[in-house]
């Protein structure tokens, strides 16, 4: 199967994911500092959301330019990872509202974990699909990157149940960067 109209469904997704989270940032009550002082939470876990939608646009994007075939296991686990992106408006809004609560946290983390381990197996099956492909085999060899983001994000999770429930956040935050990095170095 061609992957263009796929990777057009992917992004369609992603600004409709997008353009609700915008919407959901509510306005300062008035114009001033301490207003928007009062809204800070919702600006920096929009800003979070807005770089795990980037980073999972990114990812695709760049990796659809390597890939030649698709088949149906790779478009389901494609869809699954949509769909778990998609919780990303209300826990969005969830975490600002409840900034100090583990359970907000532990939710939006969530979000992480699911489509960090959905993307080692998307890579398995991109790598199954396309066996012929050498730029993919070699882009896709191995998982390290992906494994420390999921030991970054564990330990976020041990950090925010035992301390300070943001830390969940702050590690998932961590954990793009990181990715960045540690895949330039593969």
């Amino acid at each position: 199967m061609e992957t263009e109209r796929f990777e057009a469904l992917i992004d369609a997704i992603l600004a409709i994911i997008l353009t609700i989270i915008v919407l959901e940032i509510p306005m300062a009550s008035n114009g001033s500092w301490e207003s928007l002082f009062e809204i800070r939470f919702d600006f920096i876990v929009y800003a979070l959301s807005f770089l795990v939608i980037f980073n999972f646009w990114n990812y695709n994007n760049n990796l659809f330019s390597i890939v030649h075939k698709i088949d149906r296991k790779v478009i389901w686990l494609i869809g699954i990872s949509l769909f778990v992106l998609s919780f990303l408006p209300y826990l969005t809004i969830f975490v600002a509202e409840n900034f100090n609560s583990f359970i907000a946290h532990a939710a939006y983390g969530l979000i992480f974990l699911i489509t960090a381990i959905l993307s080692i197996f998307t890579s398995d099956a991109l790598k199954k699909t396309d066996k012929g492909n050498i730029a993919l085999q070699v882009a896709l060899k191995n998982h390290k990157p992906l494994y420390f983001m999921l030991i970054l994000m564990l330990l976020g999770y041990v950090i925010g149940y035992l301390a300070y429930p943001p830390a969940i956040t702050l590690c998932c935050l961590i954990s793009i960067p990181a990715l960045w990095i540690l895949s330039s170095f593969k």
